[in-house]
């Protein structure tokens, strides 16, 4: 490339917008919705209507360790995993309106050969790293760990059910081998580490390339909670990031000694947008490069993806060398539910597809209340409450019922057929030229991707027409003045035709009802995002509308009472499930005096040989140094330890027991266990390294 990096594309009203690829181990939910898809899509309908040539790419992501997780816990193999939950995801999308001119699935044939032929590139030209780690091995399953199936005790937190990759508690972004105590999430049993050959990107060798693109590139238009993070991680350090993982399930490693790897989740995702415009371009018949090598390109992410679309994704695109880098990553925050994370594991979340079965054609009311609420810089709530109040108050109360009062008004007075208007007054002037300015007002919120802000001009405009419609009564006016009130339903008109197309990207649903009420097919011309801003009529007079309907219709309470009432069912699930899971402690036992307990010799020891009994399932025979002596003891702990694995273990002793014959051998003791919170039972023994055996207990 001639340029340090590749972001100045020649064509500047070619636009290429990404939405993050859904897991397909789950549906979608309102947290996604708020967080990706539709401020992706507003942003994707708005440059459509700016005359823009717009890709709007998505698909599922369909490979990592997330996947065979949730095919073991449904006892179904991961392709019928995927299978269901891409078809569940694409569906929800259609019917929420979601305008994606392609939604394809990283287990398509074109996504395969392209991150192989991605990989190849990079590995060919010596980008990569290969070094043999060490990597968590779960002998009992007999396979490498993948971040997700191993947990653990975070190193930075202390949160104590850290994942391999990450720490939901504190966020801090982890390797496997970062974790203190860590347990497979297959069998339970402690990893070993064991050998491996994994290929590496140099993320430490693009610090220079990140810091000149980012940090001093886009410092002032790129959102401070994304720039932050960016900026954070840069300071930090970047290390090497392994892009292959011992895996069954995902995109085969493509070069020799890549055998029984695949390539890792987050390398052949974000490739994903590629294949996607490529599958794209071949079914319309146009050239898909363009669209990766001289166009604007935008990520629509949630904050958990900043990583991997501002870091990591970059630096392949810079290392790869043949495509635009992205323009800006408009990353939002998180939305909470009812005043609480949401949590797919505890189905605590709003399902896109029950949505739109339990309130059907109401797909703008959600469409609305997540764009009024969106998580922009912060995170943000979602009450049903609220959606009601949105809904009630804003949608129905102002927009709709503008719209229904003249349509209404039309009908009534002029059998639908919009009046020639008579003389303009200054209000009127000054009605049409506040009217002018929406388009650029909204055009200046959105394009700093502050589309809260849009949505809220836009209902501005509503009240705008309906504060004209109050002040001048025609209701009233047409008793006296029927010129007039020509006037003032002609320009109330223009007002609603301004909203049929304004309201495109935010409620699309409603702007295609309400161009048809307004009959905008039956135009010679019909209106145009620029038109609202240009021209002075966008409804001639003498051209006939429909009949009114309602854009809106009133949510109930008892529609809110039964979301809430779900959601408390869901709490009341989780409650008893976490009761379910947590173990029952054991009632005190019966008072003992002092006496009693100091007759018992309790002494810390060390185990120095073990064996299975013969004959014997859940017996071991140990030989314990008491720091008194070296006697037997024999243990019922066979089947939670095998015998050369406890050898050397600190344990504690009861030495006063008095001795008895198990199976012909004379145990001299007792070592003292308990369970832990999984029901393992595990040993007591002293957490401090100085303490010799034969220490007194007490």
């Amino acid at each position: 490339m001639s340029q340090k990096y590749n972001d100045t594309p020649q064509n500047k009203n070619r636009f290429t917008i990404t939405a993050a690829l859904p897991y397909t181990n789950g549906p979608i939910h309102i947290g996604h919705l708020a967080g990706v898809y539709v401020p992706a899509d507003i942003y994707a309908r708005y440059l459509r209507l700016k005359g823009k040539d717009v890709a709007f790419i998505c698909g599922s992501d369909e490979h990592g360790v997330a996947i065979p997780m949730k095919a073991k816990k449904e006892g179904v193999s991961p392709q019928e995993i995927i299978d269901k939950y891409h078809g569940i995801i694409k569906k929800s999308f259609e019917d929420f309106g979601i305008s994606f001119d392609n939604y394809s699935r990283t287990s398509a044939k074109i996504h395969h050969k392209t991150a192989s032929d991605f990989f190849k590139k990079m590995y060919e030209e010596g980008k990569f790293i290969e070094e043999v780690t060490e990597q968590l091995y779960d002998e009992e399953a007999q396979q490498f760990l993948a971040d997700r199936f191993v947990t653990g005790t975070c190193p930075k937190c202390g949160h104590d059910s850290a994942y391999g990759d990450q720490c939901e508690n504190c966020g801090s972004s982890l390797n496997a081998t970062d974790l203190i105590n860590p347990r497979s999430t297959i069998t339970g049993s402690v990893p070993i580490l064991k050998e491996t050959k994994h290929w590496f990107l140099p993320l430490d060798k693009y610090d220079g390339f990140l810091r000149e693109w980012i940090i001093k590139g886009h410092k002032s238009d790129w959102k401070p909670n994304v720039y932050g993070q960016v900026k954070s991680w840069i300071d930090e350090g970047l290390k090497p990031r392994a892009v292959t993982r011992d895996l069954d399930w995902g995109i085969p490693v493509p070069v020799k000694g890549g055998e029984g790897k695949v390539l890792y989740v987050w390398f052949d995702a974000p490739i994903g947008y590629i294949s996607s415009t490529k599958e794209w371009a071949e079914r319309e018949g146009k050239d898909w490069e363009p669209y990766w090598k001289d166009s604007r390109l935008i990520h629509f992410i949630g904050k958990d993806n900043i990583v991997f679309h501002c870091i990591i994704f970059p630096s392949m695109l810079q290392a790869h060398g043949d495509y635009i880098l992205p323009e800006n990553v408009p990353a939002n925050e998180f939305l909470n539910l009812e005043g609480n994370k949401l949590s797919t594991s505890k189905n605590w979340a709003v399902w896109l597809h029950e949505y739109l079965e339990d309130f059907p054609e109401k797909q703008d009311a959600l469409r609305y209340t997540l764009t009024a609420n969106a998580p922009e810089t912060k995170d943000n709530d979602f009450t049903w409450k609220d959606f009601q109040s949105r809904n009630n108050n804003e949608l129905v109360a102002i927009f709709g019922n503008f719209i229904n009062r003249v349509v209404v008004l039309t009908h009534k007075y002029y059998n639908g057929e919009i009046p020639k208007p008579a003389t303009f007054s200054e209000i009127d002037k000054q009605t049409l030229s506040e009217l002018k300015k929406y388009p650029r007002i909204l055009s200046a919120s959105m394009e700093k991707y502050r589309f809260r802000e849009a949505s809220q001009e836009l209902m501005n405009l509503a009240r705008l027409g309906n504060k004209y419609l109050a002040d001048e009564e025609p209701w009233k006016v047409i008793k006296q003045d029927e010129e007039r009130v020509k006037t003032v339903m002609y320009i109330a008109l223009q007002i609603a035709s301004a909203l049929a197309v304004l309201s495109e990207p935010f409620l699309p649903f409603t702007s295609e009802k309400l161009k048809d009420i307004l009959a905008f097919n039956t135009l010679d011309k019909a209106p145009l995002w620029n038109d609202i801003a240009e021209e002075n009529i966008l409804l001639p007079a003498a051209h006939t509308i429909n009949k009114a309907e309602l854009l809106f219709t009133k949510i109930e309470d008892g529609e809110i009472q039964k979301q809430l009432d779900k959601l408390e069912a869901t709490k009341k699930e989780n409650k008893a499930a976490n009761e379910a899971n947590t173990p029952k402690t054991e009632p005190q036992k019966e008072t003992i005096t002092y006496d009693d307990f100091v007759k018992l010799d309790i002494r810390t020891g060390t185990i120095l040989e073990a064996e299975k009994m013969p004959k014997a399932d859940k017996l071991l025979v140990l030989k314990v140094d008491t720091g008194i002596d070296t006697r037997t003891i024999v243990s019922g702990i066979a089947k939670d330890f095998k015998a050369q694995d406890i050898v050397g273990k600190r344990v504690t002793v009861l030495v006063n027991l008095a001795p008895r014959k198990l199976r012909g051998v004379m145990s001299e003791g007792m070592i003292l266990m308990t369970e832990n919170n999984d029901g393992k039972i595990v040993f007591i023994n002293p957490d401090e390294d100085q303490v010799g055996n034969g220490k007194l207990i007490s």
